[in-house]
């Protein structure tokens, strides 16, 4: 019986690890062998017309100004999404931590939305922000009609509607992932404070910050993580038009236009880029992480 308990534990623990190497590691694997190949759809089947071309994909993209945009907007995207939903999380979090009557419900409600499908989102973002939608609708009705534009169709108000829909989704993620942290400090470093005359901000300056830098590694690792993923609310909203276009979309159109080989060295370049940061930001974050 005893070796029988060994057995399973280590069977589903080798079979997990051959199921994620066949279905990830080894696509991955291939893919970056492609990014340095001319592989298109004139030669899917042909194998034997697959030439290595070594870095020329990666020339071209970079010479390429849509692609150049696209990495700006990833990176912005990333950037800025990552910071509003660390700051809302946070003060709900800070709002929610507190004693009242409806905080579990409140907690609820502001979770919502990260569970609701981007798709859905999307699509109810579409709905309020397109030229006949309802926030053009609610202008027309307080007599601001020469404000009504195609909020998704201008260059100038397209890519922050894709952001918002972003922070509006996840932010309740973010304070949920305060709250654990804010939960787990001691009350007595509170106590201990009120007795020396401790402020509210001095207080959170010099105990809630520093013991909450571990969920603040967590959020800004994650959120940066899925920034510079961004697809689906994208695609959903504008389909990378006035002026959204991201890399992952750039990927999307490559692969559908046949440059198997291009969108491959494109996807290389966003696991780079991912990579290479989140290896900086949770090495800057770590060392400001205290014990008290």
């Amino acid at each position: 019986m005893g070796s029988m308990n060994r057995f399973y534990p280590n069977s589903f623990t080798y079979f997990t690890v051959l199921f994620y190497g066949l279905f990830f590691i080894f696509p991955s694997v291939i893919g970056l062998g492609f990014a340095f190949t001319n592989w298109g759809s004139e030669n899917l089947t042909n194998w034997g017309a697959i030439k290595f071309i070594g870095i020329d994909n990666f020339k071209y993209l970079f010479q390429d100004s849509d692609f150049n945009v696209s990495l700006y907007n990833t990176m912005l995207f990333a950037i800025v999404t990552t910071f509003f939903k660390i700051f809302l999380g946070l003060l709900l979090a800070l709002g929610l931590n507190q004693q009242m009557i409806t905080r579990n419900f409140l907690r609820a409600v502001y979770y919502i939305p990260a569970v609701i499908s981007v798709t859905v989102v999307g699509l109810l973002f579409s709905a309020i922000f397109s030229m006949d939608g309802l926030f053009n609708h609610l202008l027309q009705f307080i007599g601001l009609n020469n404000v009504a534009i195609n909020w998704l169709g201008d260059k100038r108000t397209a890519f922050s509607i894709v952001m918002s829909l972003e922070v509006w989704k996840w932010s309740g993620f973010c304070m949920m992932i305060f709250l654990a942290g804010l939960q787990a400090i001691s009350k007595e470093y509170y106590e201990a404070s009120n007795i020396d005359g401790a402020s509210r901000f001095q207080q959170f300056r010099h105990i809630t910050w520093p013991l909450l830098m571990p969920a603040i590694t967590i959020n800004i690792t994650l959120n940066l993580i899925g920034g510079f993923k961004v697809f689906e609310q994208v695609y959903v909203l504008t389909n990378g038009r006035s002026g959204t276009e991201v890399l992952n979309t750039q990927v999307y159109r490559a692969f559908s236009n046949g440059l198997y080989g291009r969108s491959s060295a494109m996807g290389m370049i966003l696991f780079i880029l991912i990579a290479i940061i989140t290896l900086l930001v949770i090495t800057y974050l770590k060392r400001k992480e205290v014990d008290y």
